[in-house]
């Protein structure tokens, strides 16, 4: 008997099309909604994986670092995780990532539809599901602009060469790829 693998389709978002709804609760304020926000160019939202990732302590540190950069190509930021507030506040206090603003108690199914992979804790420092880390770009319209989802907490796009692509598409009015 041959052994038989089957494959689900995965439903991904494609650039240009509009972005699911996005609403969950941010530390040091109330609550955060896409539908709300009114970017001069993007809103970048960081999906990371929780306090137990040190990958992500690193690339949050390294996006705090570069707000003010972020903020002159008007583009708003936030960070948000399935973790729990206090896990969230833990990173907030723990990690050098003032200024940036961090999201928590992403519901199972938002992250579900915006196409994040999931993952059940492998010790006992992480929590029993969380996601797996990814970067969205989305215009002031709720287009999808960019995605890069990770299955991994590693090889994540470098902050740094992720400002100097925005530069080279806003200088070459570089359009969405990827939507065929």
């Amino acid at each position: 008997m041959k052994n038989q693998q089957s494959y689900i389709e995965l439903k991904t978002m494609k650039p240009k099309e509009i972005t699911p709804q996005l609403k969950v609760s941010i530390l040091n304020q109330s609550e955060w909604s896409l539908k709300e926000q009114n970017p001069e160019k993007y809103t970048m939202i960081i999906f990371y994986r929780g306090y137990h990732c040190p990958v992500c302590k690193k690339q949050l540190e390294t996006v705090a670092e570069n707000l003010s950069e972020f903020k002159q190509r008007g583009i708003d930021v936030v960070a948000i995780s399935m973790d729990t507030k206090e896990r969230a506040e833990k990173s907030l206090n723990e990690w050098k990532i003032n200024g940036l603003a961090i999201g928590h108690d992403l519901p199972l199914e938002t992250a579900k539809a915006w196409g994040l992979y999931l993952s059940k804790a492998i010790s006992d420092k992480e929590p029993d599901l969380f996601s797996e880390p990814a970067i969205f770009l989305i215009k002031p319209n709720g287009t999808l602009f960019f995605a890069s989802i990770q299955t991994m907490p590693f090889a994540r796009p470098k902050i740094t060469d992720l400002i100097k692509s925005i530069d080279f598409v806003e200088d070459k009015n570089y359009p969405a790829r990827g939507e065929a």
